[in-house]
This record gives C-alpha cells, sequence and structure tokens, in this order.
C-alpha cells in the first residue's frame, strides 16, 4: 500500500550486500522502508533492547556469531519481531533448520529483487502478526476453560485419550489418558458413547447429542459435542470431543415438566399474562373451556378474544390485583366459537426476585351450567313468594269484590221504577264485578292451582279439538299444525284447564305472528329417568307428556325471558292484556304436577314445552315397552364440549352395552373418526361446539365417509339451525335434556 512505513533492522557484515539490499529497497515506490544496518550481533541485541522494529534481516555468518545459534540467540531476545534468514547458496540447509526453530522465512543472497524483498517482509509480519493473535485466542480459550464447566479431550482412531482438558467424573488427567472410555465409565454408557464416536469417524461429519452417565453421585447428563480430528492431510486421525454438565438443568426441565402436567390435569383452565394482558401460558384447561389452542393465543392480548369489550368488572379486577395483589369474582367471557359462559375467576400477582410486578395468573372455572340451576331456583322462589303474595291479595280482593257484586244484583230489584240510564249503570256495575272476580280466579289459579274435577284425560282429542278451533277462528295467515302419536299415554287433570293452558298458549302464538308464520302443536310421550331429572330442578324420575306449543314469530328478547311468567308482567299494550295469562299457566301446570320451560329465539320464534305427568291407563306404560334397546358392542363417538354431559352419556351408553369414543370439540372428533371410522357405527353430535362447530364437523365426516350416521343434539336450536342440519341429510335430532331411553331408541333407529 503506497504511503507504507516499514522500520528494518538488518544485521549483515559485508558491506557490499548492505549496499545492495538498500538500493534494491529504493526502486520499490509502493512502500518508505527505514533500514538500520548493523555488522554484529551484539550490535543487533542492543538496539533491540531500546527500539522496536517491524522486521529483522539477519545473516547468520557474523564476526560475533555463527550458524544457527546466531538465529537462536536473536529469536530469543525478539520474540515479538519477526526474523528473515539472509543465508548464501550453498546453505539453504541451514535456512531451512531456522525456519524449524522459528523464522518466518529466508532469502539467498544474489537471488533477492525488491519486489520479492518487500513481499517477504511483508509476509513475515502479518505471520507474526497472525501467530501472535493465536496465542492471545490460545491463552484466552485456556483461561475460558479454566473457569468453565467444560470437559474438551482428544481421542485417537482407538478412541484412546490423548489430550484431555478439565476432566469430569470426577476424575484426575493422569487417570484418563491413554485410555477408553471402557476404562473410567460404566459399560452400558460406555457402549452408547463409543457408538456415537464410531458414527462420526466413519462418516467424517460432528454431531451432538445429550447422554447420560452413571456416577458414584447419581446419574449425570451431558452435552457432548463430537467433531472428527483431522491431520494436515485432511486425514481424520481421531475425535475432538466437549462435554457440559447438564444435569442440574435436566432436573429442572423436568420439574417444569411435571408441573406444567399438573396444570394440564386440572379442567380449570390456567392463564399467565403480562401486565399489558398478552398472554404467556395457556393450559389445556384453557384449551378445553374457550376453545382457543396455545399456540393461537400466545403473545396476543386476552381481552381481545375473551370479550366482546372491554368490561368495567375486568378493568376493576385489573386494578385490584396490581394494587392489592389478588382479586377474584365472576367474570361474562365469549368462546372461540362464540358462545358466552360465565367464569369464577382467582387473579393472583407474580413478581420477579426484586419483588417487581410482572405478570398476573387467572385461574378460571366455568360456572354457566351452575349458575343456570341456580337462576332456575331462584326464579321458581320468586314465583313462589310472588305466588304466596298473590294468594294474599285474591283472598282480600274476594272479600270486597263479594259484597259489590252482590249489591250490584239487589239494586235493580229495590228500585225497579229507575230509569233506563241507572239500569246501564248498574249493569255496567255488575258486569265489572264479574270481571274483577274472573281476575281474582286468575290470580288464585296462578298462586295455588286451580284444583278442578281431576279425571284420567286423552289429551289427543283435546288437542285435536283445539286445532279445529283455532283453524276456524286465527286469521287464515296462519299455518297451524298439530302432531299427536295414536299410543299418547293419558293425564289425570281437568280438561278445562288444561284447555286454558293450550289456548293461551297458541293465543301468545298468534300474536307474536302478525304477518303470518306457522303454529304448531305437538304432543308425545317421555319417561324422565334420573340424568334428565338432574338437569332439571322441577323435573322428577317418571312417565310424563311432552306438549309443544311453538311458532315463527318475533320471539322473546332475552332480557324478559326470566320475567314472563310473573303475574302482571306484559310487554302488550295497555288494555290488550292483563299479564296474568302465563302466570295462571304456570299455576295450572304446577297444580297438575307437572312444569314448563320455554325456548326463544329474537326472529326465530318460540317454543313453549309442557311438562305433565301420565298416570292411570298404564297398560301402554308396561316394563316391556319402556325397556330401552340394548347395544351389541358397537362403537359410539359422542361429541360434546360440555364435560358432564359427556360423562353422564358415556356412562349411559356403556351400561346398556355400547362402546365409547368422546370428543370434546369439532376437530379431535373428526381426528377420531378418521383413525377409527372402520370401528365406529354411529356419532352423536353436539351442534354448538369451540373450535369447529358442529354442522362443519358434520360435513367433514360426510366428505370421509358418505354412510356415516349421526344423531345431532343440542340445547337450543332455531328453526334455521334445525333446516341446516336437515341440510346435511341428519335425519335424527334429539334435543337437550334428553333421556337415556330417547338416546337408546335414537340410536336404534340410525343403527337399523
Amino acid at each position: 500500500m503506497a504511503g507504507e512505513n516499514i522500520k528494518v533492522l538488518l544485521v549483515e557484515d559485508n558491506p557490499g550486500d548492505v549496499f545492495l539490499l538498500h538500493e534494491l529497497l529504493k526502486e520499490v515506490t509502493t512502500v518508505r522502508v527505514e533500514l538500520m544496518p548493523v555488522e554484529r550481533l551484539s550490535e543487533a541485541l542492543n538496539h533491540l533492547a531500546t527500539k522496536s522494529f517491524d522486521v529483522i534481516l539477519l545473516d547468520l555468518s557474523l564476526p560475533d556469531s555463527q550458524g544457527l545459534e546466531t538465529f537462536v540467540i536473536a529469536h530469543n531476545r525478539s520474540k515479538a519481531t519477526p526474523i528473515i534468514v539472509l543465508t548464501g547458496i550453498d546453505d539453504e540447509t541451514l535456512a531451512i533448520r531456522a525456519m524449524q526453530e522459528g523464522a518466518q522465512d529466508y532469502l539467498v543472497k544474489g537471488q533477492v529483487t525488491g519486489d520479492l524483498l518487500v513481499r517477504s517482509m511483508r509476509y513475515a509480519i502479518e505471520r507474526q502478526r497472525a501467530d501472535e493473535a493465536l496465542r492471545h485466542s490460545e491463552e484466552r480459550f485456556r483461561v475460558a476453560l479454566k473457569n468453565s464447566p467444560i470437559f474438551v479431550y482428544n481421542q485417537d482412531k482407538e478412541l484412546r485419550y490423548t489430550w484431555v482438558y478439565n476432566p469430569l467424573y470426577g476424575l484426575a488427567v493422569e487417570d484418563i489418558l491413554g485410555k477408553q472410555d471402557w476404562d473410567i465409565i460404566p459399560v452400558e454408557d460406555a457402549q452408547r458413547l463409543t457408538a456415537i464416536k464410531r458414527g462420526v469417524l466413519d462418516a467424517g461429519v460432528g454431531t451432538r447429542e445429550e447422554v447420560a452417565i452413571a456416577t458414584a453421585a447419581g446419574t449425570r447428563y451431558y452435552d457432548l459435542t463430537v467433531e472428527p480430528l483431522q491431520n494436515e492431510a485432511q486425514e481424520v486421525v481421531g475425535v475432538t470431543c466437549a462435554s457440559v454438565d447438564i444435569s442440574e438443568r435436566k432436573l429442572a426441565e423436568e420439574k417444569i415438566r411435571e408441573q406444567a402436567a399438573l396444570l394440564d390435569v386440572t379442567t380449570d383452565a390456567i392463564c399467565v399474562q403480562d401486565l399489558d394482558n398478552k398472554i404467556l401460558f395457556w393450559n389445556q384447561g384453557a384449551e378445553k373451556l374457550y376453545g382457543w389452542q396455545a399456540h393461537e393465543v400466545w403473545g396476543k392480548n386476552a381481552n381481545e378474544f375473551l370479550s366482546d369489550e372491554l368490561s368495567t368488572e375486568i378493568e376493576a379486577a385489573s386494578l385490584q390485583v396490581i394494587s392489592k395483589g389478588s382479586w377474584q369474582g365472576e367474570l361474562a367471557k365469549v368462546t372461540k366459537s362464540g358462545k358466552e359462559i360465565l367464569v369464577a375467576s382467582r387473579w393472583s400477582l407474580v413478581c420477579d426476585e426484586q419483588g417487581k410486578p410482572k405478570s398476573i395468573l387467572a385461574v378460571d372455572t366455568d360456572i354457566t351450567d351452575k349458575k343456570h340451576l341456580e337462576a332456575q331456583l331462584f326464579r321458581t322462589q320468586r314465583l313462589e313468594s310472588i305466588g304466596t303474595l298473590a294468594s294474599g291479595i285474591a283472598h282480600d280482593l274476594n272479600n270486597i269484590l263479594t259484597p259489590i257484586l252482590a249489591g250490584a244484583q239487589l239494586l235493580p230489584l229495590k228500585f225497579p221504577d229507575a230509569d233506563e240510564r241507572t239500569h246501564h249503570l248498574l249493569e255496567i256495575l255488575e258486569i265489572n264485578a264479574r270481571r274483577g272476580a274472573d281476575l281474582v280466579k286468575q290470580v288464585l289459579s296462578f298462586a295455588r292451582g286451580v284444583e278442578g274435577k281431576r279425571i284420567t284425560l286423552q289429551l289427543r282429542h283435546l288437542i285435536a279439538e283445539l286445532g279445529k278451533i283455532i283453524k276456524e277462528t286465527f286469521p287464515k295467515s296462519l299455518e297451524v299444525r298439530t302432531d299427536v302419536p295414536q299410543d299418547l299415554w293419558t293425564i289425570s287433570g281437568d280438561s278445562t284447564q288444561i284447555h286454558q293452558v293450550l289456548m293461551n298458549l297458541c293465543v301468545n302464538a298468534r300474536d307474536a305472528m302478525p304477518n303470518g308464520g306457522t303454529l304448531k302443536i305437538s304432543a308425545q310421550n317421555l319417561y324422565i329417568d334420573e340424568n334428565y331429572a338432574r338437569m332439571n330442578l322441577e323435573a322428577k324420575v317418571g312417565p310424563y307428556i311432552l306438549i309443544t306449543v311453538s311458532d315463527t314469530g318475533t320471539g322473546i328478547p332475552k332480557e324478559i325471558l326470566d320475567r314472563i311468567f310473573e303475574p302482571f308482567f306484559t310487554t302488550k299494550e295497555v288494555g290488550q292484556g292483563t299479564g296474568l295469562g302465563l302466570s295462571t299457566v304456570l299455576g295450572i301446570i304446577r297444580s297438575h304436577g307437572g312444569f314448563i320451560n320455554v325456548y326463544s329465539e329474537v326472529g326465530s320464534g318460540t317454543s313453549f314445552k309442557v311438562y305433565l305427568p301420565a298416570v292411570g291407563g298404564m297398560e301402554t306404560l308396561s316394563a316391556e315397552d319402556l325397556t330401552p334397546p340394548t347395544g351389541q358392542g358397537e362403537l359410539i363417538l359422542i361429541v360434546d364440549d360440555e364435560p358432564a354431559i359427556l360423562e353422564i352419556t358415556k356412562t349411559s351408553l356403556e351400561a346398556y352395552n355400547y362402546k365409547i369414543l368422546t370428543a370434546s370439540d369439532g376437530i379431535e372428533a373428526i381426528a377420531l373418526y378418521a383413525k377409527h371410522m372402520s370401528q365406529i357405527s354411529a356419532v352423536l353430535m353436539d351442534i354448538m361446539l369451540p373450535s369447529l362447530d358442529g354442522l362443519t364437523a358434520i360435513r367433514t365426516l360426510q366428505k370421509i365417509n358418505p354412510q356415516v350416521k349421526i344423531i345431532a343434539t343440542s340445547g337450543l336450536m332455531s328453526s334455521n339451525k334445525l333446516g341446516a342440519v336437515a341440510d346435511t341429510g341428519v335425519t335424527t335430532f334429539l334435543s337437550k335434556p334428553y333421556t337415556v331411553s330417547e338416546l337408546l331408541f335414537a340410536l336404534q333407529k340410525v343403527l337399523s
């Protein structure tokens, strides 16, 4: 490089050679050389003691030193400065010996040019710098190894130890050198290590593996790296290895795996999120409850997919857990499928080693079903309280209305000559007193039920008669359908009151369809078993008649659905209803020992289901007829996201000689079906599922096997969804809650 400056110490006693070298260097324009010539070795050593040079040009034949000794003395005094040996034509052998002792290069006098001389000096300087850097690197490597837990060693092709640093296994270097693995560790461990190293020797390619070795202190784990060791001819002559003790890390990882397994065993959803609500941990319980897989939520904001919008409850919980360290309460959340659930949530603040808050641990328990049952209980208690109050009011009103009605009837007799206007007023008084008395009767019907005359009733005839009446009297824009089996069981009841119940429900259905629609009245035999009774507080084990009155009208908003049976509650305009119709229906049904459920979706219609105990004429309820069909060991795949329903259904079917597989979502169901398709006889598929909905799962199963037999189930199905199920070709549907008998007969139907 132009402008480069090289300081050269020339040790040469021949003036002619000094002159010649000086002249040669003048010819080179790319470098500036500062040349200091001396004739004796002693002079050179004096200069080296006080000055620094980039390179030394050394003649081995000097007045005060001869031969190889000249180089050795100079090299020992100036190891940091590269030396180029100057020799005659007959002394090349001597120059080569000097190279072996550490000289960087040699030049033959009389054959040197300026460029050759400069190149040689540059090469010597660069090589010396490289050697120095290598020495520094080796020293750093030695210091690093000395303070590290790495066991480094070389082995020859027979896998004998030839070099060892930082020995492990509790051994000293002299205990290892010259030996093989068999001599220092147990046989089984030595066999595994030998196989690994032989593989590297044969393939010439390095490897890295974790190995376990038994020691006096117990089993230790090592991260072993093995690389082929090559000579200058690139031949593999052994292996070089590095072994790091990772036992503590392995034990920690095992402990973490055990803890993670315990977290996944629990059915609770466990989530860890940072202070910005980003998910850090998501266990299998959370996957099952919310439908989101762990890889889908890691690093995402929990509030973005667990709630439709940030609620004040979540904001308050976040503030309290940060300020006080913990919080617990109930939160409304949303699953991946859009299902709203209620969870009991416990939050704890997690701090780092310095006590600084770093994350929040949340444990969620699904209490949706529990709250639903509590709501049923509270609703029942509330209605009972209202009924008691209404009964007392009705009693007092009867006492008040009795003399008014009697007076209204006596006054025309007392005043026969009264004018027409007075008679008219007395008629109005009597009419309204009677209406008041009828209103009181409705209140009493709600409060305690009107006993009436109980006889054995065949509801098939009553429903047929009711159907004729409403077809003749309801608007022609309504399509009226009835569906009643010939073998319908009987009940003990008052025909007038049951007629009132059904007429009231039909009138409400008519009013919900001002622009026309379909009104359907159906009845069926239903045996309620313990499973069903556990799902509904008002149900008891035994035979029932189920009457369903459904419409395709406007539906009932969710916020008022729980209030429709309260007396005097109405959504109709003033003068169009008293609000006692459904409360009277409830009172009559309860007085008959039954109960009523309602299912509704805004815009999709409403279904009222009336359950009345079946009695009398029980020849149709003989044990032979009621005995459900038993399976023949068929394998049934049950798909439902409610663990309680999965368990109940699995246990029930196994008791009737069926084999069961269970899945909690559509994705798992498809995987199980694809694996066991040849063995699965039928699939019981819930329509409302997380991750992948039931309808999509059904279509996928049908693509896998067009002949797959499916029973669809759901707790609440609109007519649109029922139509979508029918469009898939599935013709068998069970409405939750269902009895074991219903399930068994449905299975018999699809399997036959």
